[in-house]
């Protein structure tokens, strides 16, 4: 009898490795990964870092990205919930999202201020940096948006490659600034720009497609 339900405990962690490994994608892994590089943008935000060290803000890298990866991942496992609780379809808030972030990237490509940044006054590693400049309202659009689309597991991957990228971005801020000079990153902006800009009309077209559909 001991022997069975030792047997059944090592079948079900074979089952659940195999389940884990199945919705493993490297491709939406990456995807993901640009798509949220872009909506947090840790180059775009390097002036905005400089200038608050500038004003005297101590700015603890460590621990901006434990804020920023505790407040996303929370806000990924969490968001579906709250769209249960208000009888929201996954769908229709990745067109929403879709749209919104559309309109993001048109300030980005174009120059233009569209959204009203309007930070709370705090510690600087957690207000405004953790929240709500890199895990804010657009992380979170984008994060739910993409749930139709992409597996959790790739999600939470990408999630903590972002926070290690955004971690190596604001270690190396100062350098980054010298280095590699404002023309680049300005240049880098427009570029990721244009990708978050294909991703908000996909979002938006292919669940139109899914709700027409249905």
């Amino acid at each position: 009898m001991q022997h069975d339900w030792k047997e059944q405990r090592k079948n079900k962690k074979i089952v659940d490795m195999n389940t884990f490994f199945g919705a493993f994608d490297i491709w939406q892994v990456l995807s993901s990964f640009i798509f949220l590089f872009a909506i947090i943008d840790p180059f775009g935000n390097i002036p905005i870092t400089l200038n608050m060290q500038k004003r005297g803000v101590k700015i603890s890298p460590i621990k901006v990205c434990i804020a920023t990866i505790v407040i996303l991942i929370t806000f990924l496992f969490a968001g579906e919930w709250v769209l249960k609780l208000f009888g929201v379809k996954i769908e229709y808030f990745a067109i929403a999202g879709g749209f919104v972030i559309f309109l993001m990237a048109l300030e980005m490509v174009l120059d233009v201020s569209i959204f009203k940044n309007e930070g709370l006054d705090g510690s600087g590693s957690i207000v405004p940096l953790a929240f709500p400049m890199y895990a804010g309202p657009g992380a979170f659009t984008a994060l739910l948006s993409i749930t139709a689309e992409y597996d959790i597991i790739n999600l939470v991957i990408s999630v903590a490659l972002n926070t290690i990228a955004l971690f190596l971005v604001l270690t190396g801020t100062g350098w980054l600034n010298k280095y590699i000079g404002q023309t680049t990153l300005y240049i880098l902006r427009k570029f990721f720009g244009i990708i978050v800009l294909a991703i908000s009309c996909k979002l938006m077209f292919a669940n139109l497609a899914t709700v027409f559909a249905g």
